[in-house]
């Protein structure tokens, strides 16, 4: 299943998309089924309707846990590196990571909980949140995790959406320097959720909270309650796994269904080759199991392959800059696996914080979340990899279940901020507005994938004609990623950002929809539009211009206001970087807002603005520009 050699890759990649279906059995018989297929792939695009494995028996769980007991009982699982470095960390062997998945999902049906049921989780980054996820997927609940630092309106949103009959929390959360009260926000959530029957709490942070008598019970008084004894739940390839909440262009978030077969197969597959795992290495992932990436690199990629996945609590500038470099150190990590974001902080440190620190267990290097910009990339590789670990770029989303276009480690050659080739199975184009294919190399343009992989999403939870209008529609029997890219000479893949209107920051897709109904909430705010515009750090920075009822206000005041309006419906993660107070926004004679005008004055690209004599007031386009120029 390991690819070693371009060559490998080459031909795995031929076999793919010249016999897919032989390709994807080959892979899919590394995992252990309960009964094999009846089908491989049956599929359109224009329904879209995608099956993977059809007929298929298994449970996920079997895969991730019970086939490694009898040779690797004794393998840590799970280490998990708490927030305050005084704390000692926690290692998980597979055996004790399986007795607390069975006893867990015990406490769920004692709970009431049957398969199919929708479980929401909202936890912070601590080992009984991979059980949690885990013990749904061995009962056949669907889990829906949700990011710590959503507000309670989002929480209620995406728990409404999902029906979710229980959740899963804890007293609260420690994050750097900050302790955020999760049961609290839950309880907030909770007052607009009919369907929660039952809250399980887990003991954190010792915070006092607020327990509701019949509704909210403690998860350390329940698992006493139940034996470790829970034979996996039989589950069709097919059946929902979960339900994961992405930001769109509109304000209502969409819940991506994945299900148990192909996702399985895909994230293992593309797990053990991407990152050229070998047995008994440590691998860290450092996102949050609230993302896509934590779902398939924290969870279920590396423990389907019996891999040792590393757990972070907290945050890599905590206590200082040093920290990660130390847990590299002190688990001797051997693939680190993190986000652009995350590199461009700690190189605002300088050097310094890297000496003395022994990072010679690393060997392979990974990002993640957005494209990495060049002077991140070298200094990912000169100073962290000293010129002896291959980075490789991944590029994938939410909807694609694992990774898409990337380098393999040690197979194929890189070039800084390129995802470079597509893994076997993934078919890209690029095409015109059109629609039409852009063939050849040094070419530009939207980029779509033409034939389905296993870890394709399957639909959106409760909206099935939303799936096809957002994945499906804009370009006929093609999957739109959303995204622009370039193809080089070497017929290399380079994505190039966001065609639509979602802001990637900090690798978190927000959609400017949801941003702007948040502003739009402030009692004197008119209008708002948003965009995204470059910034050192996240990326991509959110800037806001916004049209407020009072022209007398105090700006100062009104901007915290506005940041505070915004955390209370999406979170914190949501807040606008930069707020800009206009009279007008320029609009279209049928009054479209023109955001392509508002991107490049927030670029600071003021002298090509285009033609903005047809607008319904070309005046205001000078005011605009003006004041942000001021802002800068």
């Amino acid at each position: 299943m390991q690819i070693n050699s371009f060559e490998a890759y080459q031909q795995a990649y031929k076999h793919s998309v010249e016999n897919p279906e032989e390709f994807w059995a080959g892979i899919a018989d590394n995992f252990l089924w309960k009964k094999k297929w009846d089908k491989v792939l049956s599929w359109n695009f224009s329904e879209p309707n995608v099956k993977w494995f059809e007929g298929a028996k298994l449970n996920i769980t079997e895969n991730c846990l019970d086939r490694h007991l009898a040779e690797h009982g004794d393998t840590p699982a799970i280490i998990w590196e708490p927030n305050d470095p005084e704390k000692d960390p926690i290692t998980l062997t597979y055996k004790i990571l399986h007795v607390q998945v069975c006893r867990f999902a015990n406490v769920l049906k004692k709970n009431g909980v049957k398969k199919g049921d929708r479980i929401c989780i909202y936890m912070p980054m601590v080992p009984e949140l991979a059980v949690a996820v885990l013990a749904c997927a061995r009962i056949g609940a669907v889990h829906s995790v949700i990011f710590g630092g959503f507000s309670a309106q989002s929480i209620a949103d995406r728990i409404n959406d999902a029906k979710c009959k229980l959740v899963i929390t804890a007293d609260g959360s420690f994050r750097g320097n900050k302790q955020i009260q999760l049961k609290e926000v839950i309880d907030d959530a909770l007052i607009g959720c009919p369907t929660v029957e039952k809250v399980i709490v887990l003991t954190n942070t010792r915070t006092p909270v607020s327990m509701i008598k019949g509704r909210d019970i403690w998860w350390e008084d329940e698992v006493k309650l139940v034996d470790a004894n829970c034979p996996a739940e039989e589950m069709d390839a097919e059946d929902m796994l979960f339900i994961l909440y992405t930001s769109g262009s509109t304000g209502k978030p969409k819940g991506v269904v994945h299900t148990v077969g192909g996702y399985m197969v895909y994230a293992g597959y593309t797990f053990t080759n991407v990152f050229n795992y070998q047995p008994d290495e440590v691998f860290f992932c450092t996102a949050d199991i609230g993302w896509i990436t934590g779902h398939s690199y924290i969870v279920y990629g590396p423990l389907s392959q019996g891999a040792t996945t590393l757990m972070f609590e907290g945050i890599p500038t905590y206590p200082d800059a040093s920290r990660m470099w130390q847990i590299v150190e002190k688990h001797k990590v051997n693939i680190l696996y993190t986000a652009p974001t995350a590199i461009r902080s700690l190189m605002s440190f300088g050097t310094e914080p890297i000496q003395g620190h022994d990072l010679s267990s690393l060997r392979v290097l990974g990002s993640v979340g957005e494209p990495i910009n060049e002077e991140a990339w070298h200094w990912y590789n000169e100073e962290i990899g000293k010129d002896n670990c291959p980075i490789v770029d991944t590029w994938w989303q939410t909807e694609n279940g694992g990774i898409m276009i990337s380098p393999i480690a040690f197979v194929t050659p890189t070039k800084p901020s390129y995802a470079t080739l597509p893994l076997p199975g993934i078919q890209p184009v690029l095409v015109d507005e059109a629609g039409n294919e852009i063939e050849g190399n040094g070419v530009s343009g939207n980029l779509c994938i033409k034939f389905p992989w296993p870890g394709i999403l399957r639909t959106t939870y409760g909206d099935h004609e939303r799936c096809k209008l957002t994945y499906f529609s804009t370009y006929k029997d093609m999957y739109f990623t959303g995204d622009g890219c370039m193809r080089d000479q070497d017929g290399y893949y380079k994505i190039t950002g966001r065609v639509d209107d979602v802001i990637n920051v900090s690798g978190h897709r927000i959609g400017t929809a949801e941003v702007e109904n948040a502003i739009n909430m402030h009692s004197g705010v008119v209008e708002s539009a948003v965009v995204g515009f470059p910034h050192d750090v996240k990326g991509q920075g959110i800037y806001a211009f916004v049209i407020f009822g009072n022209s007398q206000h105090d700006e100062d005041l009104n901007k915290r206001d506005i940041l505070q309006t915004v955390t209370r419906v999406i979170g914190a993660i949501a807040k606008p970087d930069k707020i800009l107070f206009v009279s007008g926004l320029p609009k279209t004679r049928s009054g479209k807002i023109m955001r392509r005008i508002l991107r490049k004055i927030a670029e600071g690209e003021t002298s090509n603005l285009g033609d903005t004599s047809t607008l319904l007031d070309p005046a205001v386009v000078e005011e605009i520009v003006e004041g942000a120029a001021k802002l800068r």
